[in-house]
């Protein structure tokens, strides 16, 4: 069993507490992952006590959690709860805090800090906390959780890490992508590394092009202030889809300790070959939904929603094209794609091979073999998929596309929400699924180069209709024709 510690969450009448945070920590109770004597102390501006935030977190549960809330459960999770009074921009409430923490017997000395909070108080409040020494560990551990995005851009993202290694040791900060919380997302290292047959056909000879895309069917919902800032690229691309590729690229990492996985993640970003500006165009495409129809229901396009900008080219889709400049991998590419307001909610790295060198069935009726396939659900279903040729039956040579499907296709994770694992890590101390900070840098020298071109773009963006794949413009990343996106398992 893992240490006790308070759990102290800045942002606790937000919606990521209120929807992720609490949720998850419920969830851990339930299962009895949660350390004995562990406290959740909610940090918020509004005027409540203990009683009234359990009454108000006891209500948020009820419509959020798994077979709906056991009694038995909350009554030992409730216990669980504090409420702190306290506004982020007032210095005097720094010190408060460190009181409460220090004179409260039920909580204790392992501190975790999350920061739920906007990213422009990342810095504000990491700097207050250092200040009043409750960094210090001479009483117990000190770990900070802050959450993406992690900076604007390249620039942004090293002035915000100067700011947080003033009071904080890189050691001490979680920089968490709930991506990486995905039970296909850690399958990945269980697939390749643990199926000794898939080794030898994991590199340039053999693989024709990587896939990674993430496609939802609903808009931007209320979130227009954040999303206009910010835009597909800044939002997926950059965080969620780059880690992707380095699980599907990187080498074999000595061992599953955190630092030896995120040596390798880091190698595979530096190897990116860099897009020149003169060369964006080139390699990434943009894109912004316009009205259309998502099963079956009208929606509204991007710039009719609610707080957007009628001029905004901020883009709700973007595609790029990626080369790493190593031994495994050089010319080989990978697709990168997200979108909103797209078909279908789906997440899946489709993983093409390259056809038989001879063509053994030209002179029968098989008009064109089919390429295999590996395939790697990741919402809303996990699922590990190779697709075969297999002939079919009959008198006639003709093939037919076999999958083979892990067996837990079709089925949910366990219903397990990515922030259960990720928050019990913290807990634990373990680092090998949270962003190390050259990690991050690393990503945003590979995208820096597309936003300072798109931000010079402000007169024209291609749109796509509201419930399609995104625009048919983008299939000029792809090197031949025979290359196209691959949008679901089922194709």
């Amino acid at each position: 069993m893992s240490d006790p510690c308070t759990f102290v969450i800045f942002g606790a009448t937000g919606n990521l507490a209120q929807n992720k945070l609490l949720p998850a920590l419920y969830h851990l109770e339930q299962a009895g992952r949660l350390p004995d004597g562990m406290a959740v102390l909610g940090v918020g501006r509004r005027d409540w006590d203990e009683t009234a935030w359990r009454a108000q977190v006891e209500a948020d549960l009820a419509s959020r959690v798994r077979g709906g809330l056991d009694a038995a459960v909350w009554g030992r999770f409730r216990e669980r709860l504090f409420f702190f009074r306290g506004d982020l921009g007032d210095e005097a409430m720094y010190p408060a805090l460190r009181q409460t923490l220090d004179q409260g017997p039920q909580f204790p000395s392992n501190i975790i800090f999350y920061m739920s909070i906007s990213p422009a108080n990342f810095g504000v409040v990491s700097r207050q906390l250092g200040v009043v020494g409750l960094n210090d560990e001479r009483d117990g551990w000190r770990r900070v959780v802050v959450e993406k995005p992690f900076g604007y851009d390249l620039e942004s993202a090293e002035i915000l890490n100067e700011r947080l290694h003033r009071d904080w040791r890189e050691n001490q900060l979680y920089r968490i992508d709930h991506y990486l919380g995905k039970g296909t997302i850690q399958n990945i290292l269980v697939f390749r590394f643990a199926n000794l047959m898939l080794e030898p056909l994991w590199n340039r000879n053999y693989i024709d092009h990587v896939q990674i895309s993430h496609a939802e069917a609903r808009g931007i919902e209320q979130r227009a202030s954040y999303y206009d800032t910010a835009g597909a690229l800044r939002d997926m691309v950059q965080s969620h889809l780059l880690q992707m590729l380095t699980l599907v690229a990187m080498e074999p990492p000595a061992s599953l300790d955190a630092e030896s996985l995120r040596d390798e993640k880091v190698k595979v970003l530096r190897s990116i070959r860099p897009i020149p500006q003169s060369a964006v165009h080139a390699h990434a495409f943009r894109a912004q939904y316009a009205r259309g129809k998502v099963q079956g229901e009208k929606v509204a396009g991007y710039l009719e929603e609610p707080g957007v900008p009628a001029h905004s080219t901020t883009e709700t889709y973007c595609a790029l094209k990626l080369f790493i400049d190593n031994w495994r991998w050089r010319n080989v590419p990978f697709y990168l794609r997200t979108g909103k307001r797209m078909a279908q909610d789906n997440s899946m790295i489709s993983i093409r091979f390259k056809h038989p060198p001879q063509q053994l069935f030209r002179e029968t009726p098989i008009e064109q073999l089919k390429p295999n396939w590996i395939l790697m659900n990741i919402q809303p279903n996990d699922c590990l998929s190779i697709e075969l040729q297999v002939k079919q039956p009959g008198l006639e040579m003709r093939t037919q596309t076999q999958r083979l499907d892990a067996a837990s296709c079709g089925l949910s994770q366990y219903g397990i929400d990515a922030y259960e694992a990720l928050l019990l890590d913290v807990i634990d101390g373990d680092g090998s699924l949270f962003l190390r900070f050259d990690e991050v840098n690393w990503a945003w020298q590979v995208v820096d180069p597309i936003l300072k071109v798109w931000a010079m773009e402000r007169d024209y963006i291609h749109t796509y209709p509201a419930g399609t794949w995104g625009p048919p413009e983008t299939n000029r990343l792809f090197l031949r024709d025979d290359q196209e996106w691959r949008n679901t398992l089922e194709e």
